[in-house]
């Protein structure tokens, strides 16, 4: 057994064994009247050794023992003190002892001690306000079990015919109060280092002085033997089993308080108002217990209208908090929280009651090149730019329109006099030649109108302007277009193309075709580009011009490419198993700036490489200047890539502002002069400027890469004049329709054996 249960059930022992003493005292009359008074003392010092043991084992917070350790000295001066009280029953014999008065500092020393713990656990509330409204709370439930501690304890034992000694009163009185102070407090606990159970058993102890005024003053002799046989060591099984749930809770607890004491404190107050009512002699010229009683009750009720008026204040207050907060709700469920416009869904609602009974149009705002911003200047830069945007297009739509921000960059004004439809859009299109936002940022917009008549559904209307802000963008960006019959079909087609597409990924229609990279001065095959070709089942053959921008559009560039570059390698090592590894320098697959941004691309890299068997130096992966410039995590992927030993083509040399600067910070290893400055190169004079510029373009490239180290590749050749140019001018590898036209794998399989044949001849 746990040392706290054997602490509950030596007191409950004792507590048995008074009942038995005195069950035989009272039928048989044998044994001294005295030994009635030492189970009190006994009780209360195991009560105490209980705390002391759940002290020892229990790590408790400060508070915690501020309140336990004064209990357990209040159990040994108790017991101190009624061991003084059974020496003087024993000394008077068969007459009722009189409380000694060091017997009565002592018990009465513990009660304080005892209430000073009680009073010094925390009730958790730091707030003023919650303060005082539970110090009323408490106020009302301390009245109200005073009242009746006094009525039905305290008062019959002042009027009783055989008065109380002064030291009893004392003592009877400060148990009520702690008893009263003690209940109250611990319904108000919601939680902290003691548990409110285990606080509970602890402030019952005080009703079992009630217990004892009551038997003694209806029991006279009878009644205080039993007092001290019974009802006063219940106060040490009480305590040993506020220990034991003490320990069985810990340190710290968490529970709800009580709110419905006041309310019980008002019913128990009534109790002996009820009492006084029925009882004459409470009302007998002299006697003020009745009138005390009735104060009492009038007191409680005042307090308790009082606490009502507070809680009506405060229902009123969180009504208004909660009206606010809807509303607040509300308008963040139709506006957006960045710009304060309406957001999509409030913009239908006004577009669904426009269409109702008259004609609306629609302008559909898009900010070119926004992603730009974010990915350059970053977020917060792009939203500062959209809030300022916001503000230029409410101005410029003034009173002919309502505006909102639909998604990101993508802004919609609802125009409900289709005749000013256009002067609104001139009016926004001058709104965006000023200088935006905080950081002076200019900006340009695309735009779309469409007017639709009464009873159009919204989405028709939406989708029109859509349509017409896509023909803006297709035009060159910066204007806006008025929607027109049949508009929308290309951007059908498109979304379909992308539909389809997601379908020929997974039904193989996709194949790969190989274009020569040749050697200018011997016309032999040193590697091959890998191109895609896309054979539609119902269109036929569909240009990467149509397929490739809408698989970047959709996100469907990464698994493309990750086929593109997986069937390269796959073919590139079965020419190389079946020709040798001198039949072909380089594979090289195009990637995409959503590749470079795929987290898992440089190890799908590693995977193609392994899985087929391919050295990492025959693999080639040509990017764009756009695709280099996209921030450093760019660059540290391709950094990854250069040292896993794959080498870095830039493809279009010399079309970006910044292709010199890139030298220095990319890890190319081959140049791609773009196809620019290859067309007409046959036909420039030396001595004119066009010659003269064109091939000093031509001609600094590949003297810049050979300074570098690295490996150039003359693009678009179309004849041969071209590739004798080219020649001299220092290439010695080119690509072109003249060279080879993209073939497939089989046709670029029988032009190495043809090589190999020739070589062997």
């Amino acid at each position: 057994m746990t040392a706290p249960w054997r602490y509950v059930v030596t007191t409950a022992t004792i507590v048995v064994l008074g009942v038995l003493w005195y069950a035989c005292w009272f039928l048989t009359g044998a044994g001294p009247v005295a030994a009635g008074f030492l189970f009190m003392p006994l009780v209360m010092a195991v009560g105490g050794l209980a705390i002391r043991a759940m002290r020892r084992a229990v790590p408790l917070a400060p508070a915690g023992r501020r309140f336990w350790l004064p209990v357990e000295i209040c159990c040994y001066l108790f017991a101190a003190g009624f061991t003084l009280l059974a020496v003087e029953a024993f000394r008077v014999g068969p007459e009722l002892p009189a409380m000694p008065p060091a017997g009565a500092v002592l018990i009465g020393s513990g009660v304080v001690l005892a209430m000073w713990g009680v009073a010094s656990v925390p009730l958790g509330v730091t707030s003023r306000y919650e303060r005082g409204k539970q110090w009323l709370d408490r106020t009302i439930a301390l009245l109200g079990c005073a009242t009746v501690l006094w009525h039905f304890g305290v008062s019959p034992m002042v009027t009783a015919p055989d008065p109380w000694s002064t030291s009893a009163l004392a003592i009877l009185l400060l148990a009520c109060a702690f008893a009263a102070g003690s209940i109250t407090k611990v319904s108000y606990i919601a939680g902290g280092p003691v548990d409110r159970t285990a606080m509970r058993l602890v402030a019952s102890t005080g009703l079992t002085a009630a217990g004892v005024a009551v038997l003694s003053v209806i029991g006279g002799y009878q009644g205080a033997v039993p007092a001290q046989a019974l009802c006063m060591p219940l106060s040490g099984l009480l305590i040993a089993l506020g220990a034991r749930r003490q320990q069985s809770a810990g340190g710290t607890v968490q529970r709800p308080g009580n709110v419905w004491l006041p309310y019980l404190a008002v019913l128990a107050v009534d109790v002996p108002v009820a009492h006084a009512l029925f009882e004459p002699s409470y009302w007998a010229p002299g006697v003020w217990e009745g009138r005390l009683v009735v104060l009492a009750a009038v007191t409680v009720t005042a307090l308790v209208a009082v606490r009502q008026y507070v809680v009506f204040r405060e229902n009123a207050r969180l009504l208004r908090e909660k009206h606010t907060s809807e509303a607040l709700l509300r308008h963040e469920a139709t506006h957006d929280p960045l710009t304060g416009l309406a957001n999509r869904a409030l913009f239908r609602l006004w577009l669904d009651a426009a269409l109702v009974a008259e004609s609306a149009t629609v302008l559909l705002v898009d900010l070119d090149d926004f992603k730009t911003v974010n990915d350059s200047l970053g977020h917060d830069v792009g939203d500062a730019l959209l809030a300022g945007f916001a503000g230029a297009l409410c101005e410029a739509a003034g009173a002919d329109g309502m505006v909102a921000r639909l998604a990101g960059d993508e802004f919609a004004v609802l125009i409900t006099d289709p005749d000013r439809g256009a002067g609104v859009a001139e009016r926004v299109m001058a709104a965006t030649g000023l200088p935006l936002s905080a950081h002076r940022l200019l900006v340009h917009v695309s735009a779309g109108l469409a007017t639709a008549p009464p009873g159009t559904a919204a989405s028709q209307l939406l989708r029109d302007a859509d349509a017409a802000m896509h023909q803006a963008k297709q035009r060159g960006k910066a204007n806006w277009v008025r929607y027109a019959s049949g508009m929308e079909l290309p951007a059908q087609a498109h979304a379909r193309l992308g539909g389809d597409l997601r379908r020929a990924l997974d039904q193989g229609e996709l194949r790969v075709v190989y274009q020569p990279i040749v050697g200018l001065a011997d016309g032999r095959v040193l590697g091959v580009e890998a191109l895609v070709r896309w054979a539609h089942p119902e269109r036929g053959m569909v240009s990467p011009a149509d397929f490739i921008p809408a698989a970047e559009r959709t996100g469907l560039i990464v698994p493309l490419g990750r086929f593109v570059l997986r069937e390269a390698c796959r073919q590139a090592a079965a020419w190389l198993a079946e020709f040798g590894p001198e039949v072909l320098q380089k594979v090289a697959p195009n990637v995409s700036v959503r590749q470079l941004h795929d987290p898992d691309f440089v190890a799908d890299v590693r995977a193609a490489l392994a899985d087929h068997g391919l050295g990492p130096d025959r693999l080639v992966l040509e990017l764009t200047e756009s695709a280099v410039l996209r921030g450093q995590q760019v660059l540290r992927v391709l950094h990854e890539l250069h040292d896993m030993g794959v080498r870095l083509a830039l493809d279009d040399f010399g079309t970006g502002e910044s292709s010199l600067s890139l030298l220095r910070s990319f890890p190319a290893s081959i140049v791609k002069l773009d196809k620019s400055f290859v067309d007409g190169i046959e036909f420039d004079e030396p001595g004119t400027a066009a010659a003269d510029a064109r091939q000093a373009v031509a001609r600094a490239v590949v003297q810049l890469a050979g300074a570098l180290g690295l490996d150039t590749v003359a693009e678009g050749i179309e004849n041969q004049e071209q590739a004798d140019r080219l020649l001299r001018l220092g290439y010695t590898v080119g690509q072109g329709y003249h060279l080879g036209r993209p073939v497939s794998a089989e046709e670029i399989t029988a032009l190495f054996a043809a090589q190999r044949a020739a070589a062997a001849a």
